[in-house]
C-alpha cells in the first residue's frame, strides 16, 4: 500500500503561470506560485501544516478562552487544543479530512459537515470554493446550520504570504510595507484573549497609510476595516524597489484581520512570512457576541476572499 501523504489527497489548480495545491486534511492551502515563484509560505507534500498553515478555521477562528462559553443556560467546554494558553484553538476541521471536488482546470471545491460534539453539540456544513484566475485566487467559504436549533458559528483562514523581493527572492517581514486598512485593533490579556480595543491612528500599529513594518512584533486582530467602493477591504504587502506585492483582500463578511509576523516561531521561521488571515469574528467570539454568527436552522452565511501577487 502506497503511504499517505499527511495532508491527504492534493489537488491542483493551474491558471496561465500560476498554480494552486489545495489538500484533504483541512481543506486548505498548501502551496501557491506565479511563474515558480512562491506566494505562500507553505509546506512540503511530506508534511503536516505548520502553524496553521493555509489552514481553514471553523466553526470559530483564534482562540477560545479555557475552550468554555455559555449556551441556552449551560456552560459548554471544548478540548483544549492550545496547551501554551489552555484555550481552544482554530475550530475543529484542521484535521479532518474534507471532500474535494474539482469543477474545473482552476476551480475546486472543499467540504466537510462538523458533526455535533462535547462542547458544540451543533452540526454545521462548511464549504469553501476556491478559484484561480487573472487576478488570482479567490476563495469563498460558506456556513449551513443543519442543526434543529440556533448554532453559533465563525469561520477564517490562515495563510501566510512571502514578499517577492528582486530576483523573486522573499524579503524579510522588517523590510516590507504594509498597508492595513483598519481602524481598531484588539487589546489581548496574557493568554491572548481580547480584553478591549483601541484605534490605531497615530500609534505604532497605524498602518492605514503605508509605510514599512521595521522591527515592530505584529501578532494582532485589527478590526473596522476601511473598504474601497466594490466592498473590499485591501491588506497590501510589498517588498522595497524592484521587488514585488501581494494583496489579501476580503469582503463585507470579514470584519476583522489578524497579522501575525512569525516572531514566536522557529528562528529559521521566525519574521520569514507574514500571515495575514480573515476571520468573520475575533477571538473568543463565542463568549463575547463580537462579530459572532447565530444560524438559524437551515441559514447559511458566508463571504469571499482572496490573494492578488504581484511579481
Amino acid at each position: 500500500m502506497e503511504p499517505i501523504a499527511p495532508s491527504g489527497r492534493q489537488l491542483e489548480l493551474t491558471h496561465g503561470d500560476s498554480a494552486v495545491t489545495i489538500v484533504e486534511v483541512g481543506g486548505g492551502l498548501r502551496d501557491y506560485r506565479v511563474d515558480g515563484v512562491a506566494v505562500l509560505d507553505g509546506y512540503p507534500v511530506d508534511a503536516m501544516a505548520p502553524h496553521s498553515a493555509g489552514q481553514l478555521l471553523v466553526p470559530w477562528p483564534n482562540r477560545i478562552a479555557g475552550g468554555r462559553y455559555p449556551w441556552n443556560g449551560k456552560t459548554q467546554q471544548l478540548a483544549i487544543s492550545e496547551a501554551k494558553t489552555g484555550n481552544a484553538s482554530h475550530g475543529l476541521a484542521r484535521w479532518s479530512a474534507w471532500e474535494l471536488e474539482r469543477t474545473g482546470p482552476a476551480a475546486a471545491t472543499a467540504s466537510f459537515v462538523v458533526r455535533a460534539q462535547s462542547g458544540y453539540p451543533f452540526t454545521v456544513a462548511f464549504g469553501a470554493a476556491y478559484a484561480l484566475g487573472d487576478d488570482g485566487l479567490t476563495v469563498t467559504m460558506t456556513a449551513t446550520n443543519l442543526s434543529a436549533g440556533p448554532a453559533p458559528v465563525g469561520m477564517g483562514a490562515h495563510p501566510y504570504l512571502l514578499v517577492p523581493g528582486a530576483g523573486g527572492t522573499p524579503v524579510r517581514a522588517d523590510d516590507v510595507t504594509l498597508t492595513l486598512p483598519a481602524e481598531r485593533m484588539l487589546l489581548v490579556d496574557d493568554r491572548l484573549i481580547p480584553t478591549e480595543s483601541q484605534d490605531v491612528a497615530g500609534g505604532p500599529f497605524d498602518f492605514l497609510a503605508a509605510r514599512p513594518i521595521g522591527p515592530l512584533v505584529i501578532d494582532h486582530c485589527f478590526a473596522a476595516p476601511r473598504r474601497d467602493p466594490d466592498g473590499r477591504a485591501r491588506v497590501v504587502l510589498a517588498a522595497p524597489a524592484g521587488g514585488g506585492s501581494v494583496t489579501v483582500w476580503m469582503d463585507e463578511a470579514w470584519d476583522y484581520i489578524q497579522v501575525f509576523t512569525g516572531d514566536t516561531l522557529s528562528p529559521d521561521e521566525r519574521r520569514r512570512s507574514i500571515a495575514v488571515e480573515p476571520q468573520t469574528c475575533p477571538a473568543n467570539a463565542f463568549n463575547s457576541g463580537e462579530g459572532l454568527r447565530v444560524l438559524e436552522p437551515g441559514e447559511s452565511f458566508g463571504g469571499s476572499w482572496g490573494i492578488s501577487p504581484v511579481p
